[in-house]
């Protein structure tokens, strides 16, 4: 692509590492990834990744159509997806504090619920969404195809944070050994339950406008 070039090599770099800081920064991604890693493993980990890697593709699709701008302009619109994407964190809290896990590792099926559930909690997230319309657009460069940038950096934001998240993953998943212990993995997972609704609710507040 035309943005892809030596002389715009900087913006690029400039671009990645916003998005590596702002992926750095702990959010209900982490920490949904934690608790799943955790006490399902890898495998489910990776499932979800899968799933917020999509939800995040999906939005920077949406973001290229303007459609990002509409739910931002719209009170209604924005309240309405912040809600809606703080009771479904609200809902895995509660759902991992009780222990109703559906999952097992092989379980192609339970792959299929953690990749939705990865994806809904993107779709679901205003925040990421006006990422998509108040940061990415900084980084466009004058006199280029708009399109063709706005794909680049989306696969270059979906990269980094696949990445950090995979990481996530494999550090959060190296636990799961150490919760065979039913008491220990049940204050763990509670832990990581009640860190998500904190999570949740410091979304609610942190997205009001």
């Amino acid at each position: 692509m035309e943005l892809a070039t030596s002389s715009n090599l900087s913006t690029l770099l400039s671009f990645a590492l916003t998005s590596l800081i702002i992926e750095l920064t702990p959010g209900p991604n982490m920490t949904y990834l934690a608790l799943v890693s955790a006490s399902e493993g890898r495998r489910a980990g990776f499932a979800t990744v899968a799933g917020i890697a999509l939800g995040l593709a999906v939005l920077g699709g949406v973001a290229a159509l303007g459609v990002t701008e509409l739910i931002q302009a719209s009170n209604l619109l924005y309240d309405g997806l912040r809600w809606a994407g703080v009771l479904f964190l609200l809902y895995l809290a509660w759902e991992g504090w009780a222990g109703r896990s559906e999952a097992v590792a092989n379980d192609a099926g339970a792959d299929r619920r953690y990749f939705t559930r990865g994806l809904l909690t993107n779709l679901l997230n205003p925040k990421a969404a006006i990422f998509y319309v108040a940061v990415l657009p900084t980084f466009i460069v004058a006199d280029h195809p708009v399109l063709a940038q706005t794909i680049t950096l989306t696969a270059i934001y979906v990269a980094v944070a696949t990445g950090i998240h995979a990481l996530i993953v494999v550090l959060a998943s190296r636990l799961e050994p150490l919760l065979n212990d039913t008491r220990i993995e049940g204050i763990a997972r509670r832990a990581l339950s009640a860190l998500l609704a904190a999570v949740a609710i410091w979304f609610a507040f942190s997205t009001a406008r």
